[in-house]
């Protein structure tokens, strides 16, 4: 599948009274052209850092980006002036966010939220802009599109608003979409259809999702590839069957093991992961995951694993994965 955005060996850092926060660190992946892929971990872990990066939109100072590369449709990003940037925000790639009402402006009608883009980046007349976003409305499942066209986003639900977000942000149709935790604040029932018209838009328009979410219930529904991130490293990646039918790492295993099951017996508790993410102002030496690992060996502590990989789409960076951890195993 040819990659429609690389990024490379991704380092972010944050600039703060008490030192360098290395918020993300080494971050490596690609996302396919009509693929959805998810990236999740638990808060603190890099991934909004990792989608925010993608659309230039941390601001710089405090945030450094150290090194790395992030290549969409062959280009480098991260060489793109800020003009440049403003060109392919929304018209290239969309983003909706995770709190629709921080993100609308609220004193600005819906029609014209979305009408503004279109004519930014399509050069659409007013009445042609008009006719698409009412399209729009219509496609993100809005029911009397052409009033709601002209209310403002306190008239409106929650999940509506989420659906006004995806459109303002697909309607330009473009190559890539992130979605950054599009249905935290939604009840369950609201969730699942903001999901569902995010499916219909991708077959529709053909647009590339990544997507950003800590909810594994919403990858398994929603995702073809999923990368687990833990203290702003890759720890696992893998397709959606490979992470949930075979997972490898530690905290892959901890996450999926904490999430409530369809089996469960009644009465039967999550088991949580013990312990809290470290401190990415000084970060581990070893592997991140070290000190909330019960299968933790001294190695662990000194040195970060290397990726073991189990197939062509699916690795892991677990020092237990060492065909020596046996050995040590049996030793103890």
């Amino acid at each position: 599948m040819e990659p429609i955005l690389q990024v490379k060996d991704l380092h972010v850092s944050f600039s703060v009274k008490s030192g360098e926060v290395k918020a993300v660190r080494g971050m490596n992946f690609e996302v396919g052209k009509g693929e959805t892929v998810a990236i999740v971990g638990e808060s603190g872990s890099g991934k909004s850092v990792t989608a925010q990066t993608i659309m230039r939109l941390i601001p710089s100072p405090p945030s450094i980006i150290k090194q790395g590369e992030i290549l969409f449709q062959g280009q480098d990003i991260l060489k793109k002036s800020n003009k440049q940037m403003e060109a392919i925000r929304g018209k290239d790639i969309g983003m909706i966010f995770q709190d629709p009402m921080t993100s609308l402006n609220p004193t600005i009608r819906i029609g014209k939220q979305i009408t503004e883009v279109l004519i930014k980046h399509q050069k659409m007349s007013a009445g042609e802009a008009k006719q698409s976003a009412i399209e729009m409305l219509k496609l993100v499942g809005i029911k009397n599109a052409e009033a709601r066209f002209n209310q403002y986003p306190h008239e409106f639900s929650g999940g509506m608003r989420q659906r006004a977000m995806i459109a303002i942000a697909l309607a330009c149709r473009p190559s890539l979409l992130i979605a950054d935790e599009p249905t935290t604040a939604l009840d369950v029932t609201i969730q699942a259809q903001i999901m569902d018209v995010m499916k219909e838009m991708q077959q529709h328009l053909g647009t590339s999702i990544i997507l950003i979410t800590h909810d594994l219930g919403v990858v398994a529904g929603m995702c073809d590839r999923v990368i687990v991130m833990y203290a702003g490293e890759v720890v696992e990646t893998g397709t959606k069957w490979e992470i949930f039918k075979n997972p490898q790492h530690p905290y892959t295993k901890g996450l999926l093991r904490s999430m409530p099951r369809l089996d469960q017996k009644k009465g039967e508790p999550l088991i949580p992961i013990i312990g809290t993410p470290p401190d990415l102002i000084k970060p581990p030496i070893g592997c991140p995951f070290a000190a909330r690992c019960d299968k933790a060996m001294k190695i662990c502590e000194r040195i970060d694993p290397e990726a073991t990989l189990f197939s062509d789409t699916h690795q892991a960076r677990c020092w237990d994965l060492h065909p020596m951890a046996k050995e040590v195993h049996s030793n103890e």
